[in-house]
């Protein structure tokens, strides 16, 4: 069985400009499952808006424990087909961030997202306090034995502030202090994403979107990963909702007859 720095290398080395990991976003271990038997399928990643819906609460409410239960659950079937996980983390919990590390090693998991939007507040870390969480973060993996634990540290500096360039300097700032890949959300045009694989040497993630720049466009762009956050929840939620109201529908008009 494979450590757990051998599963982080295992991730870390699936982060290649121009040839993406691309994530389906999992939240239990029934998506899990279904995932990881894709034969395409390299690795697994948590959306933290989902994990929290199906525990019925809203994102921002996701406490760390619901969400390491989550996890363990999650890893375990991650683990039967040796793909490496990771976890979403939101802003890891505040001053919490140290143990929220070492938690999602323990639980299994070979890599975290790692939001400068600060829960509490709503608004942007300031621009130290954000680079050093980054630096924290590294520190506590390597510290739990797992140097090569990776970081996809995401700036919302365009989703809050519209500001490109406050996104560069944020991004290629969370690389210098130890991340993996930087990843940007909010509204991005092409040449925004182009603009910031070539700040970033490719080590950008970018959020798949209905009606957005396709799997084959970024990878040509040259970026290094692609996830689609909820979206595979949502879809799920929208077929129940269209199911059961075919059942329902079907019952009330045999009743009404």
């Amino acid at each position: 069985m494979a450590s757990p720095d051998e599963r982080a290398l295992q991730l870390r080395n699936l982060h290649i400009p121009g040839k993406p990991l691309v994530f389906a976003n999992v939240y239990d271990p029934c998506t899990a499952r279904i995932v990881a038997s894709n034969p395409s399928s390299t690795a697994l990643a948590t959306a933290s808006y989902a994990v929290a819906e199906v525990h019925g609460l809203a994102d921002p409410d996701l406490d760390l424990e619901t969400n390491i239960a989550a996890v363990r659950r999650i890893a375990s079937v991650a683990a039967k087909h040796n793909k490496p996980l990771s976890v979403d983390m939101q802003d890891g919990y505040g001053s919490r961030l140290e143990e929220a590390i070492e938690s999602v090693i323990a639980a299994g998991g070979s890599g975290c997202n790692l939001e400068d939007q600060d829960s509490e507040t709503g608004r942007l870390f300031p621009h130290d306090v954000a680079v050093e969480r980054v630096r924290r973060a590294k520190a506590a993996a390597t510290k739990a034995g797992v140097p090569n634990f990776v970081i996809n540290a995401r700036t919302d500096a365009v989703l809050l502030n519209k500001d490109l360039e406050d996104a560069v300097k944020r991004g290629k700032a969370f690389l210098e202090a130890g991340a993996t890949t930087v990843f940007v959300w909010g509204g991005l045009s092409r040449a925004d994403v182009e603009r910031l694989s070539k700040e970033f040497g490719g080590m950008l993630n970018v959020s798949l979107l209905p009606g957005g720049l396709t799997v084959q466009e970024l990878a040509d762009i040259g970026i290094a990963r692609i996830s689609v956050g909820p979206r595979m929840w949502k879809a799920a939620m929208r077929a129940v909702e269209e199911e059961s109201k075919k059942l329902l529908d079907a019952y009330s008009a045999m009743r009404a007859e």
